[in-house]
């Protein structure tokens, strides 16, 4: 191996911003600095909601100009999203949003092919009403001859080349999770034609080189090798939890809250799927088993519809309100959609006979609260759906900057939350591009390198789980 310190640029796209990272790695370092970071503003237009992915390519052409000169480039996204080509490459629209409401009542439809149990017996992955495999049975397909998931289209309008990379693969519900490759038995039951898709490639794969066109345009001098990573952001984030042994849950918090556990094979039991408990892959081999929570999503709602208020302060207050006063369903697809959050919690509770909460700081900690018994909810469920008891929580992501949420997850889950790194998903990425190019070992290797050099922080679970326990069988109950 080489002693000598490599830069990477890790472009990593989350559902209301992108950002391009530069992290800089050596046998025994590893800094991570932001080069330039964009907004992710989805726009309505008359047929739905559409991804600005002309305004997201620029902003990545803006983040590798301020990046400067780097020895590779990984791109990291959202899941389940994708764009359409037509023969000559060209897109054929701006990409649907996952919350367009073009999939209401399709997984119906499809289930009336394939039952949802025997979907899940395939694939392994949660319902939700926006999985790739619902938009294709909405989609108007037309003249698409190839399809790529957002990062995968990034890539190629970067290097003139087209893959579909596994982690993201694997959220379409068209991947056998136990042979990680498609499951074409279940693509020709529903006619999906697998052609669409390019041709898989695994995390480290080489995924081309920058085109003279984009050199010119950043400034950058060839060749830059473009090395597909964990290209799901939640396995990058994965992939940068900093655990030491394999008795960890993970909770990957930002719009989404992704808990649970990473495993060597799936579970794919009719009581894993009733529990609404995904199958994704992630690096080495390895199994993401997750479940899918609504995650701060519900306060950046709060915040916007409240004109943007000093969160810091509002945090401030509301670890001031008692606590589980009011508890809503963090998972419920009643607060999918966007607008008139503080509204939409606020009846929930008063449908549900729980103190109505009035002032922003009650709705933050009903928020806050509601999170963490759902963290508890799920750590708790995939522990006893797999088998695979854990001694700590480690909370990646943007939710480690909130230390009410860490702090009521460890109280809620009765066990010790280690949180950070707070940019995980950029540190993932980086690291499968140093590991492609020979500058850190295996994942364990990886994950040591991250305890050493990442600033942590632990929180240690307060009063007994008794509280939490009763909330969680008064939300049962409603």
């Amino acid at each position: 191996m080489s002693a000598a310190v490599k830069s990477y640029a890790a472009v990593d796209l989350g559902a209301s911003s992108g950002r391009v990272m530069v992290g800089r790695v050596g046998l025994d370092s590893l800094e991570l600095t932001e080069a330039h970071r964009f907004v992710n503003r989805p726009v309505r237009v008359p047929e739905g909601l559409r991804w600005d992915i002309l305004s997201l390519y620029g902003g990545v052409l803006d983040g590798l100009r301020a990046a400067g000169q780097v020895d590779s480039v990984g791109i990291d996204s959202w899941a389940v999203d994708y764009g359409l080509l037509d023969a000559d490459g060209a897109l054929l629209g701006n990409p649907v949003h996952y919350r367009d409401s073009r999939t209401e009542g399709i997984a119906e439809k499809v289930w009336a092919t394939v039952p949802a149990s025997e979907l899940y017996a395939a694939t392994g992955l949660q319902y939700a009403p926006f999985n790739t495999l619902y938009q294709l049975a909405a989609d108007r397909l037309g003249g698409a001859q190839r399809l790529l998931m957002i990062p995968d289209l990034l890539t190629y309008w970067l290097t003139g080349e087209q893959g579909t990379e596994l982690t993201n693969a694997s959220t379409t519900q068209l991947i056998d999770p136990r042979t990680r490759a498609w499951s074409h038995d279940l693509a020709q039951r529903l006619g999906i034609d697998l052609e669409l898709f390019a041709p898989l490639r695994q995390p480290g794969d080489p995924a081309g080189l920058l085109r003279p066109e984009v050199l010119e345009e950043t400034g950058l001098t060839g060749p830059v090798p473009v090395t597909a990573v964990g290209s799901h952001d939640t396995a990058s984030a994965v992939a940068a939890v900093p655990a030491s042994d394999e008795r960890f849950a993970y909770i990957c918090t930002g719009t989404w809250s992704l808990a649970g556990l990473e495993l060597d094979a799936p579970v794919l039991t009719e009581e894993s799927r009733a529990a609404n408990f995904t199958n994704e892959l992630g690096l080495d081999g390895t199994v993401r088993y997750l479940r899918n929570i609504m995650g701060l999503w519900l306060l950046q709602e709060c915040v916007r519809a409240w004109g943007h208020p000093d969160l810091g302060a509002l945090l401030l207050e509301a670890s001031k309100v008692p606590a589980l006063r009011s508890v809503v369903d963090a998972g419920d697809a009643a607060f999918l959609a966007p607008g008139r959050m503080p509204e939409r919690i606020a009846e929930a509770c008063r449908v549900s006979g729980q103190p109505v909460p009035t002032s922003p700081a009650e709705v933050t900690r009903c928020i806050l609260d509601s999170l963490a018994l759902a963290h508890r909810e799920a750590v708790q469920d995939a522990q006893r759906l797999a088998g695979h008891p854990v001694d700590v929580v480690h909370v990646v992501g943007g939710g480690t900057r909130n230390a009410l949420l860490c702090q009521l997850t460890a109280d809620a889950c009765g066990l010790p939350v280690v949180a950070g790194p707070t940019e995980a998903a950029a540190l993932g990425n980086v690291l499968v591009q140093a590991r492609a190019h020979g500058l850190v070992g295996d994942l364990a290797g990886m994950r040591r390198l991250l305890v050493n050099t990442q600033p942590l922080t632990r929180y240690e679970p307060r009063g007994g789980t008794e509280r939490w326990r009763a909330a969680q069988a008064r939300l049962t109950r409603n």
